[in-house]
This record gives structure tokens, C-alpha cells and sequence, in this order.
């Protein structure tokens, strides 16, 4: 399996500072094709203000296409204001999906319909302006280094949370700690949805099958690219809901089960 600019997906979790020194800013953008992946539900006007900003950090690419999946979890007039900023915005494209039935299937169509354009890197982001966009350029700099994955973290050096329970704040932390602890990952926050994949790297996670249909679903990708070449640049994040649901709770942790038990086996 190849990346983007030819080389070999790599096997080991971080490159040596020599290595990656040499890379650096090695990969001229104007030969990217980035897609952005961005589900949206009740955004009114906010999420035309968001696709601007989004694209306003992608500047230099060769092309660029933002795509806005939405489903019937709309219950506004999001989907209208986005499609008729589309006739005025060519990098913007509406996907209307009214066959998902989680948070999860969204993602998954985005991620779909970024491969099948042909993007040589995609961006994941949450709308809603949670994840801020003037955090973006971080993310080019580091995949410009030859990483095959660059993730956000709002618990390393430089990254915050804003507005968020103290609730939602220990299960994100303490998700990560346990996660690293039983999965063998390393990485300071395993449930960001903030992050950066070449091609190659995402249609790996693709191939072995996402399970979860909840929130999980973020550790379980980045617990697939724990063996590339991965990164985590710092972010802020501030809380759409202070609101999380037991039953998001309840699956993280059966499907942290399963993971660990696919690993004692030797099958993760």
C-alpha cells in the first residue's frame, strides 16, 4: 500500500526527528486534491458561515471540495441555505442522506465520497464551529512532513476545551488513558473527531470495518492507524452539548472490549 506522493505506508508510529526534518515541506499542495468531510444537522446560517471558513485555510491546494452531509436529522432550513450557497460556492457540494441512521453512517457516506473524488488527503471536521478553523493550517504543516495521519488533541501543550461538562471532559480524558492502556496506542487524545488522513490511510480503516455506531467510532480508527505514521497537532474544541447519553457510554465501553479482546487474539 502506497500513500499520495508514492511512498510506502509506514509501520511505525512516529518518524525519527532526522527523517521527518528532511521531509519537511517536501509535498507541494498544489498537487493535493483535499476533500473535507463536515456532516451537518440545524446549522441555519452558521453552516454557510462555517463552509467559509473552513475554505478560507485551504488556500494553495490544487483542488478542493468541502462536503456537507446531511441527513433527516435536519430539521431546519440548513439544507437549503447550504445548496443555495453551492450554486454560488463551486468547492461546496450537499450531500443529502436520508438513509443514515446514527451519527456514525453520516461520516462513513463523507469518507466514501471523498475517495470516490479522488482526494489524495481528507479532512475530517465537526461542524458547528466546535473544532475552530484557524486550527487547520496545523494540520497541512504536519502532513507536508509525510505523516500518513495528523490527529487533533486537546490535551497536549497548546490545545483547549471551552464550554464543555466536567462530565464530557473525564470520559474523553479518561477514555484516552484507558485506551492506551488496554489497546496499545499512544496518542494523548484517542476521541477527537479533528483529523487529517492521506487516501491510502483511510481506506485502510474503510477495509477493516468500522463497528461502532456511536462516538466510539473516532478511537476505533485511530486504534486501526496506531502501526502508520502518526501525529497529534493541538486544538481547540469547544462542546456543541454539555449532554452525553448513557447509552453512548455503554457502547464505548463494549466496544473497547471487543478491541482488547481482538488484541489478546493477535487479530487487531
Amino acid at each position: 500500500m502506497f500513500t499520495q506522493n508514492g511512498s510506502a505506508l509506514q509501520t511505525n508510529s512516529s518518524l525519527d526527528s532526522s527523517e521527518t526534518a528532511r521531509t519537511a515541506g517536501a509535498i507541494d499542495l498544489a498537487t493535493i486534491r483535499l476533500a473535507v468531510v463536515s456532516p451537518m444537522a440545524n446549522e441555519g446560517a452558521d453552516g454557510v458561515r462555517f463552509v467559509d471558513a473552513v475554505l478560507a485555510q485551504t488556500a494553495g491546494f490544487g483542488h478542493v471540495e468541502f462536503l456537507a452531509v446531511l441527513d433527516d436529522a435536519t430539521k431546519d432550513n440548513t439544507r437549503e441555505l447550504l445548496e443555495g450557497h453551492a450554486q454560488r460556492e463551486p468547492r461546496l457540494r450537499v450531500i443529502w442522506a436520508p438513509e443514515n441512521r446514527c451519527v456514525v453512517d453520516a461520516y462513513l457516506r463523507g469518507y466514501r465520497e471523498a475517495l470516490a473524488s479522488g482526494a489524495d488527503w481528507i479532512l475530517e471536521i465537526d461542524a458547528g464551529f466546535s473544532h475552530d478553523p484557524a486550527d487547520i493550517p496545523r494540520f497541512w504543516d504536519e502532513m507536508r512532513r509525510g505523516y500518513d495521519c495528523v490527529f487533533g488533541t486537546r490535551f497536549s501543550k497548546g490545545g483547549r476545551i471551552l464550554d464543555s461538562s466536567l462530565k464530557r471532559y473525564w470520559v474523553s480524558r479518561g477514555g484516552s488513558l484507558l485506551t492506551n492502556l488496554l489497546l496499545g496506542t499512544r496518542l494523548a487524545d484517542m476521541t477527537s473527531g479533528f483529523e487529517l488522513f492521506t487516501r491510502d490511510a483511510l481506506q485502510m480503516v474503510l477495509d477493516r470495518g468500522i463497528q461502532s455506531r456511536a462516538h466510539f467510532f473516532q478511537t476505533e480508527i485511530k486504534t486501526f492507524c496506531r502501526h502508520l505514521r502518526i501525529t497529534e497537532v493541538p486544538i481547540t474544541y469547544r462542546s456543541a452539548s454539555p449532554r452525553l447519553s448513557q447509552s453512548a457510554v455503554d457502547e464505548a465501553f463494549s466496544q473497547l472490549w471487543r478491541l482488547f479482546r481482538l488484541r489478546l487474539a493477535g487479530r487487531l
